[in-house]
């Protein structure tokens, strides 16, 4: 008398009677968060995002509609806005070269000291900003100790934002480099492509969206870096004052509504970066697929 066979499937089946239930049964569910975690998790945004940024623009019209226009659009606030947003931008495109380029070598490339520099990169998220800001007004300023006095100028602007937005494109392009698959660049090798066409036509793309969202992340944080630029700005108007500096002077000058209505702008500008980043990551994975 033959024995009926035993399938996979009959093996992970639970026995009858033994009051067991199958693999599938047991695995938890993914659903909607619980009652409580989902209280928690509002409460603590609202507590520390929300209610502060909801009081910053209720200031910000206590002047009605016309004040906060005024606040935003007279010379100096524009100019200020005007000043960040292109210095803001050109860091960033430093950023998306430089940070993709030391990215690159970090991954690919086998050096002494390499773990020290890795380690380095991190250096301007845990560094207090203030405090990089009088390193380099130290090193950049009056009795440079390399020769170079760039203190109270544009450039020096620009070289303390470089120095806060440094880490974002090199983590952003990283893991990227990390993941990609080097049968590729050996194919376009073995069919003729030199290194910078394989890195044009191959590697580049994948990199794109790691490169712009890098950048992006670095352009909204140099819209509103303060501590860095402050001492080494020289906050001189219609020259080297960016708008969170402006902001500051006018609290100094007891205009709390007109700091709250720029403040409220730059939130804006803010916001409106982190949504295109979101979108442009939402359309890159639907391409991909």
């Amino acid at each position: 008398m033959s024995t009926p066979a035993v399938t996979a499937g009959d093996a992970l089946s639970p026995l009858p009677g033994d009051g067991s239930r199958g693999a599938s049964a047991r695995a938890p569910s993914v659903g909607r968060p619980g009652p409580l975690a989902l209280g928690v998790v509002t409460l603590w945004l609202s507590v520390i995002v929300l209610l502060p940024l909801a009081a910053v623009v209720v200031q910000s019209f206590d002047d009605g509609l016309a004040g906060f226009w005024e606040a935003i659009s007279n010379r100096q606030a524009v100019a200020a806005l005007r000043f960040t947003l292109l210095v803001a931008l050109v860091v960033a495109l430093i950023n998306a070269v430089a940070g993709t380029l030391i990215a690159w070598v970090l991954v690919r490339d086998e050096f002494r000291g390499k773990k020290t520099i890795n380690a380095l990169i991190d250096l301007p998220f845990a560094l207090p900003t203030i405090v990089a800001g009088i390193v380099l007004l130290a090193l950049y300023g009056n009795g440079s100790p390399v020769g170079i006095d760039i203190a109270f100028t544009q450039a020096a602007v620009a070289l303390a934002l470089l120095f806060v937005t440094l880490p974002f494109v090199v983590r952003s392009v990283q893991p990227v480099l990390i993941e990609l698959d080097r049968e590729m660049e050996a194919a376009a090798a073995s069919l003729g492509a030199s290194r910078a066409t394989s890195f044009r036509r191959v590697v580049l793309p994948n990199l794109r969206p790691a490169i712009i969202g890098g950048a992006a992340l670095a352009f909204a944080r140099a819209v509103g870096e303060f501590g860095s630029i402050v001492l080494i700005s020289g906050n001189i108007p219609f020259e080297t004052q960016v708008s969170s500096v402006y902001v500051f002077k006018q609290i100094e000058s007891d205009a709390p509504i007109s700091a709250a209505a720029v403040s409220v702008l730059l939130l804006v500008i803010s916001l409106a970066v982190l949504f295109t980043i979101r979108l442009f990551a939402s359309w890159s994975a639907r391409h991909e697929r």
